[in-house]
């Protein structure tokens, strides 16, 4: 196994447009579900498994977040500026890759949430990762116990933990939790330009190298006003 790793980029820059018209004024990491942000949900994860340093990347109402953040002690947060253009996630990470050192990275979306059963998952990803046969490695839910979840899946995976893709039309039973690592060389010849992340996913799968973990818990997709009343009703049962 290789070494876990030791920083993280946490994708805060979007939109939220889903979330409307509670983001026309409050960035959805901003979102309180259990009375904690959902951005500080993320940035508990990682402080619990270990993970010192958080590159946060801001660009719509990049102030709340800048202000929200600027007192965090762990992780460290170090903000991403993309004020000027919105880089969408790959271009986000091409933006701050030198702060990885060609080191793997965790990569977390804000709006993915869940109920550790019986660890946390960060920590089991981390241990999980072996940079010798994978370039990314996700952490996977369940389609059939997830909340807020819409599709027919995103991955199929084999007895090894490789990950493969559905064919048009075809249902597969998991979906990316938008927690996960992967390689810093994937992204040594990329510009720093607006470019999605998922393709580089589909590419590492390809070769045999996309790799994933089922989530020990329930995960929530706080990605819509409807979601976050379930969200809150499910984290109360959790904390009673």
């Amino acid at each position: 196994m290789s070494a876990g790793p030791e920083k993280a980029i946490v994708f805060a820059a979007g939109f939220g447009t889903r979330m409307r018209p509670i983001t026309l004024t409050l960035p959805k990491p901003l979102v309180r579900i259990g009375g904690t942000t959902m951005l500080d949900h993320m940035l508990d994860r990682l402080a619990e498994s270990g993970i010192d340093e958080a590159i946060v990347n801001v660009h719509w109402l990049a102030d709340q977040i800048e202000d929200h953040v600027q007192d965090r002690g762990t992780p460290r947060v170090k903000i991403s500026d993309e004020r000027e253009l919105l880089l969408d996630q790959g271009g986000g990470i091409a933006k701050v890759l030198p702060e990885f050192a060609g080191k793997p990275f965790f990569i977390c979306n804000t709006d993915a949430l869940w109920i550790d059963d019986p660890e946390p998952q960060v920590a089991r990803l981390a241990r999980a990762w072996d940079g010798a046969k994978m370039d990314v490695l996700l952490l996977l839910a369940d389609m059939k116990t997830s909340v807020g979840v819409e599709g027919r899946g995103d991955f199929f995976r084999d007895g090894q933990g490789r990950l493969s893709r559905p064919a048009p039309g075809e249902a597969a039973p998991y979906v990316y939790s938008g927690v996960g690592i992967i390689k810093s060389s994937l992204f040594e010849d990329c510009p720093v330009e607006p470019f999605r992340l998922a393709p580089t996913f589909f590419a590492a799968a390809e070769k045999g190298r996309l790799f994933g973990l089922t989530l020990e818990g329930r995960w929530l997709h706080v990605g819509s006003p409807e979601v976050i009343e379930e969200a809150e009703k499910i984290y109360a049962m959790a904390d009673a």
